[in-house]
């Protein structure tokens, strides 16, 4: 059974750093694009960042330059280190993963928190 679960997020102030980290089990998934999204109160879920299985990475406008996706294949976990976070960052954070084939993200994780104060 695949499951994704995504650790790290928490409050903070404006201005702060935070590292999200989702670990996936139940098969490798080396050869998979990893991503993260995001949902805001109110708000439809938006995409934030994937990196593909060679490590190319893509980013949202609005996170590009603050916000870097990475990712540890021996250790099925995909990163997200947040800097200069901003109080419109404030939004549950999903981690999700596909297979390269598809633009469908097939498996998502529960999501975890950030919130950003100003």
């Amino acid at each position: 059974q695949v499951q994704l679960v995504e650790s790290g997020g928490g409050l903070v102030q404006a201005g702060d750093s935070l590292r999200l980290s989702c670990v996936a089990s139940g098969r490798t998934f080396s050869s998979y694009v990893m991503g993260w999204f995001r949902q805001a109160p109110g708000k439809e879920r938006e995409w934030v960042a994937h990196i593909s299985s060679g490590g190319s990475t893509y980013y949202a406008n609005s996170v590009k330059d603050r916000f870097a996706i990475s990712r540890d294949n021996a250790k099925n976990t995909v990163y997200l280190q947040m800097n200069s976070l901003k109080p419109e960052d404030t939004a549950v954070y999903y981690c999700a993963v596909r297979d390269v084939s598809t633009s469908t993200y097939n498996y998502w994780g529960q999501g975890t928190q950030v919130t950003v104060s100003s």
